[in-house]
């Protein structure tokens, strides 16, 4: 196992508040350590570019609480070919990089995967994406941020349907997972959640919707995944307007203001722990892996488990949520 002196780190994919706050963590452990740290700028695309700048205690000073990512983040169509990864690996060479820290969710994971594969650069990857659908850790980096925001978003959405007996459907992120839709509908005391994991019957949610009118309900919520099977906030209040007209019926789709915005705190000590625990992690031999926390513990899960295994949605949580809505 060659030594490590020097490593680079990166974000890739959509950006995620709490990444500034996890490569502050990354060169300040990496200082600790009497590592030279270079960071690439724009992901993959930065890589391949040899586009790579030194970093220190001093350049990562005043970033923790800041969203979004000073290195930038960008797709790379190039990096999925084995010519443009080759590319890529003779910039590492040229920078002297040993090994390198990718901040990121399924598609910088199954890059990394693929890439340490081809070439003897170790990886370690750091989950940071607002969906929070990694195996191998409760939470990724952005996800409880994004929450809040949902929920402040909602919670504002609340006080128009409130005055105007409105049933308001609310479509927040979540492509492939409904973790940010959960959480939020819990958080404000949604009527109904619709997720990617569970199927939609609209007839089904019209009778609930009825059941609330009996018991003199004024408005109601509906939080939607944009992933939802049966389509997103649009679609349903379509479809459930034709069955079901007692409503004022609006669409709210909160978009892309989950993904900015000053990282939560928990987010931040986030961020922190796995910045430190993948510089410790490279220290100690951990190689094509990633760092994540369970149970408050730190562990490390190979990339392509991380990839490959499903996290599942406690049903608990989808049962309770079901029965407090009542």
């Amino acid at each position: 196992m060659s030594e490590i002196r020097k490593i680079a780190i990166m974000t890739s994919g959509g950006d995620a508040p709490g990444m500034n706050a996890c490569i502050r963590a990354l060169v300040r452990s990496a200082n600790g350590h009497r590592l030279l740290i270079d960071g690439i700028i724009r992901g993959y695309e930065g890589m391949i570019n040899g586009d790579f700048e030194p970093m220190n205690s001093r350049t990562v000073a005043n970033i923790i609480h800041r969203g979004g990512t000073v290195l930038k983040t960008a797709r790379s169509k190039a990096f999925r070919t084995k010519e443009g990864r080759e590319q890529a690996y003779e910039q590492l060479k040229i920078n002297q990089i040993d090994a390198v820290v990718a901040i990121g969710g399924n598609g910088t994971f199954t890059g990394a995967d693929i890439f340490a594969k081809e070439f003897d650069i170790p990886f370690i990857g750091i989950p940071g994406t607002i969906d929070n659908d990694l195996y191998g850790t409760d939470y990724t980096i952005g996800f409880d941020t994004a929450v809040n925001t949902a929920i402040e978003a909602v919670d504002k959405i609340r006080d128009t349907a409130d005055s105007h007996d409105r049933l308001f459907f609310i479509e927040v992120m979540g492509r492939d997972s409904g973790y940010i839709a959960l959480y939020t509908g819990i958080g404000v005391g949604a009527g109904t959640i619709l997720l990617p994991e569970t199927d939609t019957d609209y007839d089904e949610l019209v009778n609930i919707l009825k059941a609330d009118v009996k018991r003199k309900k004024l408005f109601n919520l509906v939080i939607v995944a944009e992933g939802n099977k049966t389509g997103g906030a649009v679609k349903t209040a379509e479809e459930v307007q034709a069955r079901f007209d007692h409503y004022e019926t609006k669409v709210a789709i909160i978009g892309h203001l989950q993904r900015g915005g000053a990282p939560t705190a928990a987010d931040r000590l986030l961020a922190s722990r796995l910045g430190y625990a993948a510089i410790e992690g490279l220290l100690n031999g951990e190689r094509n892996v990633m760092v994540g926390i369970m149970n408050q513990n730190v562990v490390y899960t190979t990339l392509n488990e991380a990839i490959t295994k499903e996290k599942k949605i406690n049903p608990y949580l989808i049962e309770m949520s079901g029965i407090l809505a009542t």
